[in-house]
C-alpha cells in the first residue's frame, strides 16, 4: 500500500464516505455509492477494505478525530476549573451529536467497535479518559470511570431525544441547554450560579 496512487485513493474513497454520511446519514453508506461517487468501480473498494465494515471504521475513525479535535480545543480554551472544562467537553459532544447526526450514527454503531477495525475502539478511548479525568477532578470522592460512563450515557440520551424530538415535546424546553445543566448538576452535584 505504498503506492501513492493506492493511497491517494484510498484517502479518496473516505472523503467520499465522510461526504456521503454528512449529506445523507449512515444507511447512504453503500459500498456501491460510494464507488460511484469516486469514480471508480464498484469493487475498488475491496482493494483497499476488505471488508465493507473496514471501510465504515476508517470513515468513523475521521468522524472521531474530527470530535476529538473540537472537544481538545474547546476543554483548552476554556476556564482553568475542571468544571468549565467538563461543561465545554459536554457541550462540544451534544453538538457534534446534533450538528453531524449521520456521522455520529455511524460511530457509535455496536458492530463497528465491536469488531474494532483499524482499532476504532482506542480511536474514542481518549476522549473518554480526559472525562474521566475531569470527572474525577471535580469529584475525587467517586469512582471517576463509574460516574464518567453515567454522564456519558446521560449525554448520549440526550443528543438521541433530542434528536428525534422527543425531549423537545416532553419538556418544551427551546434548546438543550437546561437539560446538559441538569445532567451536569446530576452527575457533579449542584454549581454555584
Amino acid at each position: 500500500m505504498n503506492d501513492p496512487d493506492a493511497t491517494g485513493l484510498r484517502a479518496r474513497l473516505i472523503d467520499v464516505g465522510v461526504e456521503l454520511v454528512t449529506a445523507e446519514g449512515a444507511q447512504a453508506l453503500t459500498l456501491r455509492e460510494i464507488a460511484r461517487r469516486a469514480g471508480v468501480s464498484h469493487g475498488a473498494p475491496r482493494r483497499y477494505f476488505p471488508t465493507h465494515v473496514e471501510l465504515l471504521s476508517a470513515i468513523a475513525r475521521r468522524g472521531f478525530a474530527d470530535l476529538q479535535n473540537r472537544a481538545a480545543k474547546a476543554v483548552a480554551d476554556t476556564g482553568t476549573g475542571p468544571r468549565a472544562r467538563l461543561t465545554a467537553l459536554a457541550e462540544v459532544y451534544l453538538d457534534f451529536a446534533l450538528s453531524q447526526r449521520g456521522m455520529y450514527e455511524l460511530m457509535f454503531r455496536h458492530d463497528l467497535l465491536e469488531s474494532n477495525r483499524l482499532g476504532l475502539r482506542e480511536t474514542s478511548l481518549p476522549m473518554f479518559a480526559t472525562l474521566v479525568d475531569l470527572v474525577g477532578r471535580v469529584r475525587p470522592e467517586a469512582d471517576a470511570r463509574i460516574l464518567a460512563g453515567a454522564l456519558w450515557a446521560n449525554l448520549h440520551g440526550i443528543a438521541q431525544l433530542w434528536g428525534w424530538g422527543s425531549l423537545k415535546l416532553a419538556t418544551d424546553a427551546g434548546d438543550h441547554a437546561p437539560l446538559l445543566i441538569a445532567a451536569l448538576d446530576a452527575h457533579l452535584g449542584p454549581e454555584e450560579r
